[in-house]
C-alpha cells in the first residue's frame, strides 16, 4: 500500500487515540499483549457507516432517501478519510438490484434510489460501505431490511413460512465449562430468520435428572446457572409454545482450564473472578479490557488457591461495549466475555411542532434543539424525515444510537435494538447482559492479532475521490504485465484523463475525482509502443453476498386499505409531479483542463475551416508542425522555454482521449472541431512525461466520431450519484391553497442536512398534505465530538370541519 497513505491512516488513529485522555490503568500487565494489540490497532482503522432511511416500508415508483453517516469506529466521531460510500439494495437471493457511489464529506453523504416497478415485492437488504471496509470481514458493512411492495403486480402465492427450523445455542460466560465451578450460562433460541421464540427448558444428567430450570427473558435470550460435575453429561430439552420438542447438548465440559465470572456491585464497581483447574500451581493472570480498540485496562493479579479477583469502577471503562479478555502467564487469551455501559454522554433532541394538530395545506413550523444530557447546548448535523403513519409500517427498529453503540460491534443479528435504548429498569439492564454474553464482538480475533503479522490490506483508501482499479495483461501470454503505463479518459465538456503505471502484479489504480452520473471510460495503453496489453477493470462493488438472512415477508390483511391509499398518493405524485421530483441539483465541476493553462487556445470558427487537420496546423498553429517519416505522420512542438523544438511526438487528445496514431488524426474531420489548446512545453502527469500538449475539444464532447484504437476499452460508468432535491409543494398564499392538484404525499418532508447553530436551535418549516391522519417525525444526528442522538414527534392533520 501508498505509503503517504498508510503515514495518514496511523496519524488519524494517533489522533483518535490522543483523545482518549485516560488511556488505562497499567499495574504490571503483559507489555507483549498491550503492545501487539496497539501495533494492530494502529494497522486496522476502523470505520462505521449508518445509513438512515426516510422510511422502512415503500412502495415501487417512490423514492428512498437516504443519509449517510460516517465515523471512526473508536470515538463515533464524523470521519474525513473515505471520500465515497457504496450503497446496495439486495434481494432475496442476494443480488444488488440497485447500486449508487455516494460522495463523502466532513462525515456525511446523502441520495436517494427510484423504485423501479421491475421489483417484485418482498423484503430487501440495504447495505453499505466504504473501500476500506472491504479489507476486513464484511460483518463489518452495515445492513438493514427494508419492505418494498409492488402495487402493479400482483403478490401471488407466499413462501411457506419455515417454522420447523431452529437454532439453540448455549455460551458459558467466559467461554469454558469446567468440573466443579459454577458458572453462568447464556443462551439464545432462534427460528430460521434469527427471530428469537418462547420456551421453557430443563438441564438433564445422563440419568435423567433435573440440574436447572431456564426460560428466555426476552427474544429468546436468558441465562442460567450450572455447576458441571465430574464425569456427567449434559443435555437440554426446550418446549416450545407450539409444543415443537427440542434436543441439545450443553458445550464440551473440561476437567482442566479457566472460567470467569463478572458481577456488577450497585455502586458501580465490577468484580471479575477467575478459577482455574489445573494439576500444578499457576503464578498469575492478566486482564485485558478495551472499548472499540481502545485499551482501559491491563493489569495482572496473583492466582492463590486458583482464584484471582479483579476489582475496577465501570466508569475507567467507555461508554458502549467493552471486550473483557483473561490472559494466562504465557500471554495465550484463556476466557473473555462482553460487557455494556450505557452511554453517558448523549446528544439529546428535541422538536416541537408550533401545534398537534393541522388542517390540509397549512405550513407547520418546527422548533429543533440539541444539548446535551447535561443541558448545555450542542451543534449538530442532522436528518429529518415526517411520514404517515399507517398499517404498513413495521416499525425501523435500528436507530443512530443503537447501531454505533450496540449492533456495529457485535457478531450476529440483534433483534430489536433500539429496544435496549428505549426500554428502563433493572429488567432491561440483565437483558442488556445476556445479550452480551450471546454475541461476540467482531472487530478482530485475539489468534490474528497476537501473531504480530503486518495486515495484507489489499484496498486502500479513497481519501482523495473514486479509485477505480484495473489490470494490464499481456495478450499472447495471457500472464499480469507489470511497469506498463494505462490511460483513463472521461471523456465530456469537462474531459478528465488519468495516467497509471501497472504494478508488479500488473494492477491499476486510477484515482478519479468529481465524476457524476451515467458516463463512459476509455482505457487503453500505448498502441505506439505497448500493444501487446489489454486492459481489464474491475468492478468497484463487493461481489460477495450478506450473510443476513431476511425476514419472512407478509401482508396482513388490514394492510389492504393503506396500501390503496399510499398507491394512490405515489401515483398522482408521479403524474402531477414527475418533472419537480427528478430535478437534481447543479454540480458546479473543474472547468480548467486537465493540463491546466494552455499556452494558446484555439477556436477554429474564429479562422478560415480547412478539411485536413495538417492544413489547420499549417495555417495558424505556428508551434506544431506536422511532418512525415516513412509514410507516417508525426508532431513536432516548440519547446518555447528553450527555444527548440521537441523531437517526440506530443501528447494529443480528443475530449481527454489519447491519439497515440498520427496517422489516426490526420484523418480525423477538422468539423467537429470547436477548440484546440496547445502546451508548449514539458508536461508531466501521473507516471509520465510528454514533448507538450494538443488538447482537441468537438462540439458534443463525446469524441465525434473518432476511430478508437482496437485494443481501448470502452466502459459504461456510474460515477458519483447526483443529488436529487426532494420536492414538496408550497402554500404561501390563498392561490396556492386552492390548487386543484391533488396533494395525496405521503412524505412531508425529508432533509438530510438540518443543522442547529451554537446554541443547539434550529427551524423547519413544511407543508401538510390533503390527506388525514397521524404523522411522525424521526431525528437522527451527531455532534463533531462524536455524540449522538435520535428523537421523534408526532403531528395530527385534519379537514376543518365545514
Amino acid at each position: 500500500m501508498n505509503q503517504t497513505i498508510l503515514t495518514r491512516i496511523h496519524l488519524i488513529f494517533f489522533l483518535m487515540v490522543s483523545c482518549a485522555a485516560n488511556l488505562f490503568s497499567q499495574t504490571d500487565a503483559s507489555e507483549e499483549v498491550v503492545q501487539k494489540f496497539n501495533n494492530y490497532s494502529r494497522q486496522a482503522l476502523q470505520e462505521k457507516l449508518y445509513i438512515h432511511t426516510d422510511q422502512s416500508v415503500y412502495l415501487t415508483g417512490e423514492l428512498l432517501w437516504f443519509k449517510v453517516y460516517y465515523v471512526d469506529g473508536t470515538l463515533h466521531q464524523p470521519l474525513d478519510l473515505s471520500k465515497v460510500a457504496y450503497l446496495e439494495v439486495l434481494d432475496q437471493d442476494q443480488r444488488p438490484v440497485l447500486q449508487a457511489k455516494v460522495a463523502l464529506s466532513d462525515g456525511s453523504g446523502n441520495g436517494s434510489f427510484f423504485l423501479p416497478a421491475s421489483l417484485n415485492s418482498g423484503n430487501y437488504l440495504i447495505r453499505g460501505y466504504t473501500n476500506w471496509m472491504k479489507n476486513f470481514d464484511k460483518a463489518y458493512f452495515f445492513e438493514k431490511p427494508v419492505t418494498i411492495i409492488n402495487t402493479f403486480r400482483q403478490i401471488g402465492a407466499l413462501p411457506v413460512k419455515d417454522t420447523l427450523h431452529y437454532e439453540v445455542q448455549f455460551f458459558p460466560e467466559g467461554g469454558n465449562l469446567v468440573e466443579n465451578i459454577a458458572s453462568k450460562v447464556a443462551f439464545r433460541v432462534t427460528d430460521h430468520y434469527g427471530k428469537g421464540v418462547g420456551f421453557k427448558g430443563v438441564v438433564l444428567t445422563a440419568e435423567n435428572d433435573t440440574v436447572a430450570r431456564f426460560q428466555p427473558q426476552k427474544f429468546g435470550i436468558g441465562h442460567f446457572l450450572f455447576t458441571p460435575l465430574p464425569g456427567n453429561q449434559y443435555k437440554a430439552i426446550l418446549r416450545l409454545a407450539n409444543g415443537k420438542e427440542l434436543i441439545q447438548k450443553l458445550p464440551e465440559i473440561h476437567s482442566l482450564g479457566y472460567t470467569m465470572q463478572l458481577e456488577e456491585s450497585a455502586a458501580g464497581e465490577i468484580n471479575v473472578t477467575v478459577q482455574v483447574a489445573s494439576t500444578t500451581p499457576l503464578p498469575h493472570v492478566y486482564l485485558l479490557a478495551h472499548t472499540r480498540q481502545q485499551i482501559k485496562i491491563a493489569q495482572k493479579q496473583a492466582l492463590q488457591q486458583n482464584t484471582a479477583t479483579f476489582t475496577f469502577s465501570k466508569q475507567v471503562l467507555g461508554d458502549g461495549i467493552s471486550h473483557i479478555t483473561i490472559f494466562n502467564a504465557s500471554n495465550q487469551p484463556v476466557c473473555e466475555r462482553l460487557y455494556f455501559k450505557r452511554p453517558e454522554q448523549k446528544l439529546v433532541i428535541s422538536a416541537k411542532a408550533d401545534q398537534e394538530i393541522h388542517s390540509s395545506r397549512k405550513k407547520v413550523v418546527l422548533d429543533i434543539s440539541t444539548q446535551h444530557t447535561s443541558g448545555n447546548p450542542l451543534a449538530a448535523q442532522l436528518s429529518v424525515a415526517v411520514y404517515k403513519t399507517d398499517t404498513l409500517l413495521t416499525g425501523d427498529n435500528l436507530t443512530l444510537p443503537s447501531y454505533l453503540w450496540l449492533s456495529s460491534d457485535l457478531a450476529g443479528k440483534v433483534e430489536s435494538p433500539d429496544y435496549y435504548f428505549t426500554e428502563n429498569g433493572p429488567h432491561v439492564q440483565q437483558e442488556l447482559d445476556n445479550l452480551m454474553l450471546t454475541h461476540g464482538w467482531r472487530r478482530f480475533s485475539w489468534q490474528q492479532m497476537m501473531k504480530g503479522d503486518r495486515l495484507s490490506l489489499k484496498y486502500i483508501p479513497e481519501y482523495e475521490g473514486h479509485l477505480v482499479q484495473g489490470r494490464i495483461i499481456h495478450t499472447t501470454q495471457n500472464t499480469p504485465a507489470a511497469n506498463i503505463s494505462a490511460y483513463l479518459s472521461v471523456p465530456g465538456r469537462y474531459p478528465q484523463l488519468y495516467i497509471a503505471q501497472s504494478d508488479s502484479a500488473g494492477e491499476l489504480l486510477f484515482a478519479v475525482k468529481e465524476v457524476y452520473g451515467a458516463r463512459q471510460l476509455i482505457a487503453q495503453t500505448n498502441s505506439q509502443r505497448d500493444s501487446l496489453y489489454r486492459i481489464e477493470l474491475k468492478l468497484p462493488y463487493f461481489e460477495t453476498s450478506s450473510s443476513w438472512q431476511l425476514p419472512y415477508f407478509s401482508l396482513a390483511a388490514q394492510t389492504t386499505d393503506a396500501l390503496l391509499t399510499r398507491s394512490l398518493s405515489m401515483q398522482t405524485q408521479n403524474t402531477y409531479f414527475a418533472g419537480k421530483r427528478n430535478h437534481f441539483t447543479a454540480f458546479r465541476p473543474d472547468t480548467a483542463t486537465f493540463y491546466g493553462s494552455p499556452d494558446a487556445r484555439y477556436h477554429l470558427d474564429e479562422y478560415t475551416r480547412f478539411p485536413l487537420i495538417e492544413d489547420v496546423l499549417k495555417e495558424y498553429v505556428p508551434g506544431v508542425q506536422a511532418r512525415k517519416r516513412r509514410g507516417n505522420y508525426y508532431l513536432e512542438v516548440l519547446d518555447l522555454p528553450h527555444k527548440i523544438n521537441f523531437t517526440d511526438n506530443p501528447l494529443v487528445v480528443v475530449d481527454g482521449v489519447p491519439v497515440f496514431d498520427m496517422n489516426r488524426l490526420m484523418s480525423y474531420n477538422p468539423f467537429k472541431v470547436k477548440r484546440l489548446d496547445v502546451v508548449t512545453r514539458k508536461y508531466y502527469l501521473g507516471p509520465e512525461s510528454f514533448s507538450g500538449v494538443l488538447g482537441f475539444a468537438t462540439f458534443t464532447g463525446e469524441v465525434a466520431g473518432l476511430p478508437l484504437d482496437p485494443g481501448a476499452v470502452i466502459l459504461d460508468f456510474e460515477g458519483l450519484q447526483q443529488q436529487r432535491e426532494f420536492y414538496a409543494p408550497l402554500y404561501d398564499t390563498p392561490q396556492q391553497q386552492e390548487n386543484r392538484l391533488p396533494d395525496f404525499r405521503h412524505l412531508l418532508f425529508w432533509s438530510p442536512t438540518v443543522k442547529t447553530n451554537k446554541d443547539g436551535k434550529t427551524q423547519l418549516a413544511f407543508y401538510t398534505s390533503d390527506m388525514e391522519g397521524e404523522y411522525t417525525g424521526v431525528l437522527e444526528g451527531i455532534t463533531p465530538d462524536g455524540k449522538i442522538g435520535h428523537s421523534t414527534f408526532t403531528i395530527t392533520v385534519q379537514h376543518p370541519p365545514k
